[in-house]
């Protein structure tokens, strides 16, 4: 047993950034059959992307071992909005944009986890129902200066940039959500910490076993810089079509192929060593993103659509062809400027981010590069427009 217990935390150390602690995850193991795992949900967007999805398949690790998930839908606190990484308030969403967005959630997540092992419970339930004095009796478990030494409301506070008195509220809400739920161990993103963190403070002062504290690395998004999120448009969503995921996936820097492989995949460590390997003693960085794409494509889609989309990627970049599927946009004039075009197809949203893309040279009309801003088109027969690595539109007189 105590072999097997070695062998699971091993597992499920995989990959993981922050763990606090493994001697009582080890102790809780031993102890109990199922344990309740935590995983709150931030319904702030409608779509899962790659990033969310690390922490979503450690939990399903977990299920895979017997444990309950137990997914806290934030859809009280999102009306808070989590201020970690924030250099200013959030907005709060309204009760129509949370529900809406929590029913794409729910149809993503089961990508993932198993149903069957999965229990949701929306945190309004019982934030909505605390009294006056309810709310007090857990602000006054903890401290103003436990709160200012997270590093986003110092950073604010030094700089005499406001915190709303409800910013406070929104980490002891998080951490009451464990105790509502009599969590084992919850999970997150590293940036989640802290939060994670205080509903182990306060499981504490409530007298309940605290809470187990694991966090995962945050996947860098595709432009090779920043966390992968909606809101640096640098994300993979897990329901973009195969294509377009395939083709995201290939753009990513060189030197992320292995913390995607990582992250994102099923791959042994010891495969992926082997990949690291071969990096270093320089096979083709192309040829390995060509096989994390399929990978990821799999597991989202399928091994067909992987393959399709392998075909497509090679189809239009590696052998300079056309797309099968090109949007077809049929054109009212005859004489237009490119800018009006680009914005007229939508395929550009204004003429300031049109005119910045063609002198940028991400602009071609029927194979040619375009980098005159004021470039007329005649449209009297079909013209293919392609903006970037992966856009393509057929414009034809309407």
């Amino acid at each position: 047993m105590v072999k097997d217990i070695i062998e699971i935390l091993s597992f499920l150390k995989r990959n993981v950034k922050d763990f606090l602690t493994e001697e009582e995850l080890k102790e809780k193991l031993l102890r109990k059959k199922v344990l309740r795992v935590k995983l709150g949900i931030d319904v702030t967007g409608p779509d899962i992307h790659l990033g969310f999805a690390v922490v979503l398949r450690k939990l399903r690790e977990f299920q895979d071992l017997g444990h309950t998930a137990c997914l806290v839908i934030g859809d009280f606190t999102a009306k808070i909005g989590d201020p970690s990484g924030r250099s200013k308030t959030r907005p709060k969403l309204s009760d129509e944009e949370i529900k809406e967005n929590m029913k794409k959630y729910e149809r993503q997540i089961f990508k993932i986890l198993d149903k069957k092992r999965t229990e949701f419970y929306y945190n309004s339930s019982w934030h909505s129902k605390l009294k006056g004095d309810e709310i007090i009796e857990i602000a006054s478990k903890y401290t103003v200066a436990r709160l200012l030494e997270r590093d986003d409301f110092m950073k604010r506070y030094k700089n005499n940039l406001p915190i709303y008195l409800h910013e406070f509220l929104y980490p002891l809400f998080q951490a009451y959500d464990s105790i509502m739920i009599k969590a084992d161990i919850e999970l997150g993103g590293e940036d989640q910490y802290w939060n994670l963190l205080v509903g182990r403070e306060l499981m504490k002062e409530f007298n309940l076993e605290p809470q187990i504290v694991m966090t995962m690395p945050l996947l860098i998004g595709t432009d090779g810089k920043l966390k992968m999120s909606k809101s640096y448009n640098n994300y993979i969503g897990i329901e973009e079509e195969p294509k377009e995921m395939f083709g995201k996936i290939m753009s990513i820097p060189d030197e992320l192929i292995i913390h995607y492989f990582q992250l994102c995949t099923n791959r042994r460590e010891e495969e992926i060593r082997e990949f690291e390997r071969k990096l270093k003693e320089g096979e083709n960085p192309r040829d390995l993103k060509a096989q994390l794409a399929k990978d990821i494509v799999t597991l989202y889609h399928s091994k067909e659509k992987a393959e399709e989309a392998e075909e497509e990627f090679n189809r239009v970049f590696k052998y300079k062809e056309l797309p099968t599927e090109i949007p077809v946009f049929y054109s009212k004039e005859r004489n237009i400027r490119l800018v009006d075009l680009l914005v007229d197809t939508n395929l550009l949203p204004s003429k300031s981010e049109a005119k910045r893309k063609i002198k940028e040279g991400g602009v071609y009309l029927n194979g040619e590069r375009i980098s005159d801003i004021d470039y007329q088109v005649i449209i009297n027969k079909e013209i293919v427009i392609k903006v970037g690595k992966r856009k393509f539109l057929k414009v034809l007189p309407g």
